[in-house]
């Protein structure tokens, strides 16, 4: 059965990496998924948080954003309101937890890798395009500085979800709107699971069909992981 927009149940949207993307940064990526475009950019700086220095290790962090017209009406940029919203917290966090998870901080030396990514068009599925991109961008810059090394292992996330009783992948807006299970899912490049969130939006669901889910999300992540990797490839050294 396929959907709106002529997919299967297990198919990705459109997915498109461009490293590289902005030239002063020292690494970047913008990755579309379908309608859905984010700009990982990536900035490698010396020193570390003052709870780690002097320990001979690094640290990474992440920041997130929506551009103002970003989901089609227009919302006022959150430094204008003083404070960051609750659901901009928690994707950061997300962000840097999951490319953490991947991260040999000892080889990275006392430096901090920041990654920003920003949303600028919304379709659903952004934070897991952020985690995506954000791998990209890391490694790109990481690269640069003759620090690959660093970054030993790939990190890859996914949406999806079920909507009218049907399992799918990479919901796009009109189905995680509409959705009645909501699930991001994160996975090293070993296929081990870095984060799950699945979450009861209309209804509860069973083990069977989260295991059905995960097993969804690899094939989608698998196919993700080897887009990541072609983006590495192409990027000018």
């Amino acid at each position: 059965m396929t959907r709106a927009d002529g997919r299967r149940e297990d198919e990705l949207r459109p997915l498109r990496l461009e490293p590289d993307f902005i030239e002063q940064a020292h690494g970047s990526v913008l990755i579309s998924c379908g309608k859905t475009r984010v700009l990982c950019t990536a900035s490698l700086q010396d020193g570390v948080p003052r709870w780690l220095a002097h320990k001979g290790r690094g640290w990474l962090t992440a920041e997130y954003s929506l551009l103002p017209a970003s989901t089609g009406t227009r919302t006022s940029r959150e430094a204008s309101d003083g404070r960051q919203k609750g659901r901009t917290i928690e994707i950061q966090r997300l962000v840097g937890r999951a490319v953490r998870s991947v991260v040999d901080f000892k080889a990275l030396g006392e430096r901090t890798l920041w990654l920003d990514c920003d949303v600028l068009q919304a379709d659903g599925g952004t934070r897991a395009a952020a985690i995506s991109g954000a791998y990209v961008a890391a490694w790109r810059a990481l690269d640069r500085h003759g620090l690959s090394r660093a970054l030993p292992e790939s990190i890859a996330a996914v949406s999806l979800g079920i909507v009218d009783g049907r399992l799918l992948l990479d919901l796009d807006y009109s189905e995680d709107s509409s959705a009645e299970v909501d699930v991001n899912v994160a996975m090293s490049g070993d296929g081990r699971l870095v984060e799950v969130q699945a979450t009861a939006e209309r209804a509860p669901f069973s083990r069977e069909e989260l295991d059905e889910l995960l097993e969804l999300a690899a094939g989608g992540i698998e196919e993700i992981r080897e887009a990541q990797q072609r983006a590495i490839k192409a990027a000018p050294a």
